[in-house]
């Protein structure tokens, strides 16, 4: 039998989702190979805390990405890899696939034919932690490595840089804002849901609430959503725009975060920051914050009211 020489994992493509597949790359590590990402660019900043035997930034065209695999492969000399896709795109599939990684992955999007280790998804539904963890316990097994824990730990175990904090920390100088001194909200999410806005209706009237009682509110939105997020939130103090690694340490900075089901609670929940999270249109089940410091607040149904958003932010700042 050959000797398995690195695992090339497939991390998926949004934040979020990035954020909950944090302790199968754990995991993947602790088996003490070479673990090589295969991700998004902004991804880079935020594993930056992790020992990776490298990060090939995948930009979401399979032919150019799969040059970038296969040119990666051949500079390292691994001669037996193996590939993990915790995507179910056929093309993800296809990437490691004609760059020569045999890879594991779930059998949708019709990619049985193209997998070495094509696997069912289980039948009892799982939230995305667990569902990434199963699929890389299996991958391990067939590899014969064991995983380590055998279940997915309670927190998502993000690492955070001394840059990452050194960066969040001038943010907030610059601001006149002090660390614990401030609410941080996030009043954007990007997309839809089933054709449904991800995003609380009430975040400006909800500012207001909280200013008038002395709170100070403050948001740093990504640059696209910074428009937007000046409209959901006028009042609040805005910040420059921050990388994924600072603006997950400017969560545990701030003495709750209230957000949507977004990127920003997957990266409170990796922080392990005190959060609360709004749903209007999606199922915390499957996609909820995988952290005990966070409360839900809403349904797939219906959005929270303002007095129950607003009585359950006091309740955690007390």
């Amino acid at each position: 039998m050959s000797t398995l020489s690195a695992i090339y994992v497939r991390l998926p493509n949004w934040i979020g989702d990035v954020c909950m597949s944090l302790p199968s790359l754990q995991a993947l590590l602790n088996t003490q190979l070479p673990i090589v990402v295969c991700a998004r660019p902004w991804a880079k900043d935020l594993l930056s805390a992790y020992k990776l035997a490298g990060f090939i930034e995948m930009k979401g065209r399979w032919r150019e990405d799969r040059a970038a695999v296969h040119a990666y492969r051949k500079k390292a000399q691994h001669a037996h890899p193996r590939g993990l896709l915790l995507p179910d795109s056929l093309s993800s599939a296809m990437v490691f696939k004609f760059a020569g990684i045999p890879s594991a992955g779930y059998r949708d999007d019709g990619r049985s034919l193209i997998l070495r280790w094509p696997l069912r998804k289980p039948a009892s539904s799982m939230h995305a932690v667990e569902s990434w963890y199963y699929i890389t316990s299996q991958a391990l097994k067939y590899w014969n490595h064991s995983i380590s824990p055998t279940h997915p730990p309670a927190s998502l175990g993000l690492q955070l840089t001394s840059k990452h904090r050194e960066q969040a920390l001038q943010v907030l100088a610059d601001a006149g804002l002090a660390t614990g001194k401030f609410i941080l909200i996030a009043p954007t999410a990007t997309g839809l849901h089933k054709g449904k806005v991800k995003v609380w209706p009430h975040f400006d009237a909800l500012t207001r609430r909280l200013q008038a009682l002395g709170y100070t509110v403050a948001m740093c939105p990504p640059a696209a959503e910074a428009e937007v997020a000046q409209v959901n939130a006028p009042t609040a103090t805005c910040l420059p725009p921050l990388g994924l690694g600072a603006f997950a340490t400017l969560t545990q900075l701030a003495s709750l975060v209230v957000c949507n089901d977004s990127g920003v609670s997957h990266l409170a929940a990796a922080a392990d920051a005190r959060q609360l999270t709004l749903f209007g249109v999606t199922h915390r089940e499957h996609t909820g914050p995988w952290s005990k410091q966070a409360t839900c607040l809403g349904s797939a149904q219906a959005w929270p009211s303002l007095d129950e958003v607003g009585q359950q932010v006091f309740a955690l700042l007390q």
